[in-house]
């Protein structure tokens, strides 16, 4: 029988086997043989600290991975954060992580451990945050801070200039005309009478965002696209209560609150950008700004779109599939809104109209989707690699999220 000689060579640095040939009534005679090198595998190198951001008894984390990771896959991380004699602790799959169970006004230093089959790596460097009972603020300072539009519209309908011109000192700040600098419908037609005509808007947003309501804060204008379109997905237009009703599409005064794109029943004239004009000649988005969309070029990648006006950003339709993970993959983020099952009691028939034909349609079911009742979520995002929360403008109802839950002050 041949034999097997096993030689070690310098043990922490590479095992080498020399395996004769034939061994187990193999082909061949004489022996001969074949040398494989087989590099040990060891715990992940330590990963690089980033940020902490303080929340109500909690620290959220920041991080990035380890240079190497060891020959192994990592299988998560461990965040640290000891403060007052207690340490507490928080895994996850990616950064950021959050640490819950903190005391406010105590000073934390915390750290982050890398994991794989063969242990743990050692500790990240350390970052100290101090949880308090304010609302987390963020910070988007240097994010599209310096863009501007200029330039001509040739379509039939505009045949002017677009003009838009962001600042972010000492919040951001939004001067524009309000023309899109993309193809529209044709305006004036049937269902929307009025001529395209430019605007002086002037809006300023915070530029250090804060989470002030659970809930949200309902509002008319959440925000407006980097092009200085307006985002305004209500309208004014509303039904009473008679059968058949009494119906107003500009200033009614009835209890039931048109909706102006599908599945409603109305026709408002919106063109291909979910978009129309309202009669002082200002053009704005109800929905997902297709044009505007299709310009920035980013296909099926989160594309940053507009900002609300409390201050955080708005994307467009498309997240990833674990809001805190930027390898995850990509996927169409879902509102949690539905069409109620039974129509409100004194509704117009919907024989007439179908359900989705007004606000009062839609019901909030919180987990039905991917967002929260403003279609927002924290998590992170191409511009902010450490996370912020952001809304999202889905393709369904709310569309456009019809409240905020940051404070529009400045300088919040």
């Amino acid at each position: 029988m041949s034999k097997v000689l096993a030689t070690l060579q310098a043990p922490l640095a590479a095992l080498v086997l020399v395996t004769l040939s034939g061994c187990g009534g193999g082909g061949g005679s004489g022996e001969g043989g074949g040398i494989t090198t087989v590099t040990p595998r060891s715990a992940p190198g330590a990963p690089t600290i980033g940020t902490a951001t303080a929340g109500n008894g909690s620290a959220t984390v920041a991080f990035t991975a380890p240079s190497s990771d060891g020959g192994a896959a990592i299988s998560g991380y461990t965040v640290s954060c000891t403060g007052g004699g207690v340490t507490r602790t928080a895994t996850g799959a990616a950064s950021p992580i959050t640490v819950t169970g903190l005391a406010n006004g105590t000073a934390y230093s915390c750290s982050v451990t890398a994991t794989n089959s063969i242990g743990n790596s050692a500790p990240s460097g350390a970052v100290q945050v101090t949880p308090t009972t304010g609302a987390t603020t963020y910070n988007t300072d240097g994010v599209l801070c310096a863009y501007s539009v200029s330039e001509f519209n040739n379509s039939p309908s505009v045949n002017a200039s677009a003009s838009a011109f962001w600042s972010c000192n000492p919040n951001r700040a939004l001067v524009a005309n309000a023309i899109p600098n993309h193809a529209v419908g044709t305006f004036p037609n049937a269902n929307n009478p009025n001529p395209i005509r430019a605007q002086q808007i002037s809006a300023t947003f915070p530029l250090r965002p804060a989470i002030a309501n659970a809930n949200g804060n309902n509002v008319m204008v959440p925000g407006h696209a980097i092009n200085g379109v307006k985002f305004e997905p209500g309208t004014g237009g509303t039904c009473d209560g008679a059968n058949p009703p009494n119906c107003t599409a500009i200033g009614g005064t009835g209890a039931w609150r048109m909706e102006a794109l599908a599945p409603s029943a109305f026709n408002f004239g919106t063109d291909s950008n979910n978009a129309h004009v309202q009669p002082t000649g200002e053009y704005h988005y109800h929905g997902l700004p297709t044009g505007l969309i299709n310009k920035l070029g980013k296909g099926t990648a989160m594309t940053l779109v507009g900002w609300a006006a409390d201050g955080f950003p708005i994307y467009a339709r498309y997240g990833y599939s674990s809001a805190n993970d930027a390898t995850s993959a990509i996927k169409e983020l879902v509102s949690s809104w539905r069409i109620k099952a039974t129509p409100d009691s004194g509704r117009p028939a919907t024989t007439l109209y179908p359900m989705g034909s007004f606000l009062q349609d839609y019901e909030y079911a919180a987990g039905l989707g991917d967002l929260d009742q403003c279609n927002g979520r924290t998590g992170v995002t191409p511009e902010f690699p450490n996370g912020i929360y952001y809304y999202v403008i889905t393709q369904t109802f709310p569309f456009v999220g019809r409240c905020i839950r940051g404070s529009t002050s400045p300088g919040a």
